[in-house]
């Protein structure tokens, strides 16, 4: 249907408005009857937590997502847990034997210094297309806006395509506060100073997303979207949410 005015969307392969949804187990046979509908909305798929480890039929999951152009890689929680036991190595060509190509590096529960994650992304980045997360899960950890401008931009200069500013699929932690509100100062000097185009932003919940939006335009880079939240999403990246209505009457630094 083409009579309405909306804002112009990126579409797939795309470099910025990306969806990155994640995965908390779905099973196989859901999966499938979603993203036949759905699959023009999502970008990455992130299987959350260490699901991805210990989930059934996880080739053939992983499978039907690149089926459908969606880029499938293991949360940071399982990349500390293996950085955390030395098994780097084994983990990397684990993520070979099933054909994932994307990888993240995170310090989400761990305290890794970011001169050690800048030695990883560098390592894996052969072989990878590498997602650099900042920010901890532990809100009693809080970082200056000068240390996430210092940490994301290392990340992007070592190689890494994305950097990942950390909320948790709660959106209380990182760029959030404990109840949830945007660490609004802390954004608007992120996106000055690093480029939203680069970041993806943790939003997990319908509020958060409505403020990116409305900060950024129609093109942002989203993450942690829940699988049944795709749709609504693409709705409000479109203007056609009450709170996201006069989108397409304005212009935005991130255009096709």
């Amino acid at each position: 249907m083409t009579i309405l005015k909306l804002p112009e969307r990126t579409s797939k392969k795309r470099r910025h408005g990306l969806t990155s949804i994640v995965d908390f187990g779905v099973t196989i046979g859901e999966l499938t009857h979603i993203l036949e509908d759905y699959s023009d909305f999502i970008d990455f798929a992130k299987l959350g937590v260490g699901t991805g480890y210990i989930s059934p039929n996880i080739k053939e999951k992983i499978n039907i997502y690149k089926q459908y152009d969606i880029q499938p890689y293991f949360g940071g929680t399982l990349f500390e847990k293996v950085y955390y036991q030395n098994k780097l190595d084994h983990y990397l060509l684990y993520l070979e034997n099933l054909n994932i190509d994307w990888l993240e590096v995170s310090t989400g529960v761990l305290n890794i210094p970011i001169e050690s994650r800048l030695h990883v992304v560098e390592k894996c980045r052969q072989n990878f297309k590498v997602i650099g997360e900042v920010g901890s899960k532990d809100t009693t950890k809080e970082m200056t806006d000068n240390e996430w401008e210092f940490e994301m931009t290392a990340l992007i200069n070592a190689g890494c395509e994305y950097v990942i500013a950390e909320g948790r699929d709660s959106g209380t932690a990182g760029i959030y506060e404990e109840n949830g509100e945007i660490k609004q100062e802390l954004i608007d000097t992120m996106s000055r100073r690093i480029g939203h185009d680069k970041i993806i932003f943790e939003a997990p919940t319908a509020k958060s997303q409505m403020y990116f939006i409305n900060s950024f335009g129609p093109n942002v880079n989203l993450g942690n979207v829940k699988l049944d939240d795709v749709l609504l999403l693409e709705a409000q990246r479109l203007g056609l949410r009450a709170e996201t209505f006069f989108l397409e009457e304005r212009k935005w630094t991130l255009q096709l």
